[in-house]
């Protein structure tokens, strides 16, 4: 499957949680849900994937944590806030660059309509 077929069925699944629970719960509510839909839709989802860093001499193995990685493909960030930053699209964008993955879901739970809350970052795609 590719990314945009995956990024389909992310979309999709993201959508039933929303309309399902509504707005304004915490981050943790809405990536457990959304987790549950996308096993329920037979794809490999990580939780919480740790992202290791190398800097000069030191490497660092649990340096940053994808809050889900589906098919070893596609980064899911969830958030639940007022209004996505340019910030959380860079860290939406670093997480692509040292995973080497090309695409990167930004899910804002508190939005009325979903569609509004998702933010596509490619790295490459």
């Amino acid at each position: 499957m590719t990314e945009n077929e995956i990024s389909k069925i992310i979309v999709d699944a993201a959508i039933k949680v929303h309309k399902t629970l509504g707005p304004g719960l915490l981050e943790k509510v809405y990536q457990e849900c959304l987790y549950y839909e996308l096993l329920d839709r037979g794809l490999f989802v990580e939780k919480e994937k740790f992202l290791p860093i190398a800097y000069e001499d030191i490497f660092i193995d649990h340096a940053f944590r994808v809050d889900l990685l589906v098919e070893e493909k596609v980064v899911i960030e969830v958030k639940s806030i007022s209004e996505l930053q340019g910030i959380h699209m860079a860290q939406t964008m670093t997480y692509l660059r040292l995973g080497g993955y090309k695409l990167g879901l930004l899910l804002n739970f508190n939005e009325v309509l979903m569609k509004k809350g998702i933010k596509r970052i490619v790295n490459g795609l």
